[in-house]
């Protein structure tokens, strides 16, 4: 098998999430459809401390961009919504796999909640669904009740639900979104919309329906070890959320046709694969010509780091989304931003933007631990926060403190920041 060093893994996998090196030209509308072509998935988030995940992502891929662009891309019905690693925005040639009545599809949590939903009020969703064909799209919001003492995340109304498992089930599909919140209508006006050209890129919902279990699980396989650039086989299942882990003498098949290649990466216990499509990286990589120049903030539910024990094993990195943990539980912060360096993840960051008053703010940056700030690091990561926080319309960075202590003072030079001080 061919070897490659773990920072040859790494380049290479980073290349194929398009993290490798610096947007080479300015982003553009179709800029964003392309990106999450190459990923195959784009996770959903709605936290707005920074930016909402999917933006975040995507900056960190193009550089500076007009989120709205997005948002329109899905209203072109380029992309659509969908229930994969968790919510996600997908291509809209994935649409007959993600939609396909395979056992690897409904036994998904979300798919299970939606049929048990069904079971329960088919009735009313009936009813909703032709509410709707009457009357055209919705959102939650028009039905909106209050709820004498329920508030908060709980105040959910039997709508909502509703549109939620008619959704998943395939009769509803998102529109579009108005304020990030969504906009269902039915599946086949969604699939009707067209191209600014005329040409119609409705697909059937039922697209892919002749393929059987077996076809669908080795499309989502190679779909994703093509997302992930470089993967062992034990990661391949929680891109897609498959639901069953694949062993090494799944893979033998794949491997004997050509479709993956196996190799081997020093320092892994068990061997790794790359799809064939990256066979001339890998090439380049096992050269040592591939190199990552791309130094950038990542969001904490981006491809790279939402899989802990790939990102560990990939980027000697131990990474949890605390934002879901207790406040007091909490090592780093709400939204940490890991911070990727030239094929590293050099640390993290736990920032908030503060748009009425325009100001980026950094309330504590870590290194990690085997991390020497040199001048190219720091003038890097200064330069990619910078750029981060001039994107959010937050030009002004504030830096309070940093692990290593000395290096939030370093930082605040680079930037020409004011003193950080203490909130």
């Amino acid at each position: 098998m061919l070897k490659l060093s773990v920072q040859q893994a790494r380049n290479l996998h980073l290349a194929a999430q398009g993290l490798l090196v610096p947007p080479r030209a300015r982003a553009r509308r179709a800029s964003v459809r392309a990106a999450i072509e190459r990923m195959r998935l784009l996770q959903i988030d709605t936290i707005h401390v920074v930016a909402r995940s999917p933006y975040l992502v995507l900056f960190s891929r193009l550089g500076d961009y007009e989120p709205r662009w997005l948002d329109e891309t899905l209203a072109r019905a380029d992309i659509f919504e969908c229930w994969a690693h968790e919510a996600c925005f997908a291509p809209i040639g994935d649409l007959g796999l993600h939609r396909h009545p395979s056992p690897i599809r409904t036994g998904h949590w979300a798919h299970k909640s939606a049929a048990r939903m069904q079971r329960e009020h088919r009735a009313e969703i009936a009813t909703l669904i032709e509410h709707i064909r009457a009357n055209g799209a919705v959102k939650s919001s028009d039905f909106e009740r209050q709820i004498k003492g329920v508030g908060g995340w709980w105040n959910r109304s039997n709508e909502k639900r509703w549109l939620e498992a008619g959704f998943v089930l395939g009769d509803l599909m998102i529109a579009r979104r108005e304020n990030f919140q969504r906009v269902y209508d039915l599946s086949e006006r969604v699939l009707a919309t067209t191209r600014q050209d005329g040409a119609s890129k409705a697909k059937p919902i039922d697209a892919g329906m002749r393929l059987d279990e077996a076809d669908i699980r080795r499309e989502f396989l190679l779909g994703g070890v093509r997302a992930l650039g470089i993967t062992q086989a034990r990661w391949i299942d929680d891109y897609f959320r498959l639901g069953r882990k694949f062993k090494d003498a799944a893979l033998d098949a794949h491997v004997e046709s050509g479709e993956l290649i196996r190799v081997e990466v020093r320092g892994w216990d068990n061997p790794a694969y790359v799809h064939r499509d990256h066979a001339a990286l890998l090439a380049r990589a096992a050269r040592g010509t591939l190199r990552a120049t791309h130094t950038t903030l990542l969001s904490p539910f981006d491809p790279v780091v939402w899989h802990r024990e790939r990102a560990s094993a990939m980027f000697d990195f131990d990474y949890t989304i605390e934002c879901y943990v207790p406040g007091h539980k909490r090592r780093y912060g709400y939204f940490v931003l890991p911070i990727l360096h030239r094929g590293r993840l050099i640390g993290r960051l736990d920032a908030k933007a503060h748009r009425a008053s325009g100001e980026f703010e950094i309330k504590a940056i870590f290194l990690e631990a085997d991390v020497e700030p040199d001048a190219v690091l720091l003038a890097d990561v200064a330069t990619a926060i910078q750029r981060a926080a001039d994107w959010h319309v937050t030009p002004k960075v504030i830096v309070r403190t940093s692990e290593p202590k000395a290096f939030a003072a370093k930082l605040r030079s680079a930037l020409r920041a004011p003193l950080g001080g203490r909130a």
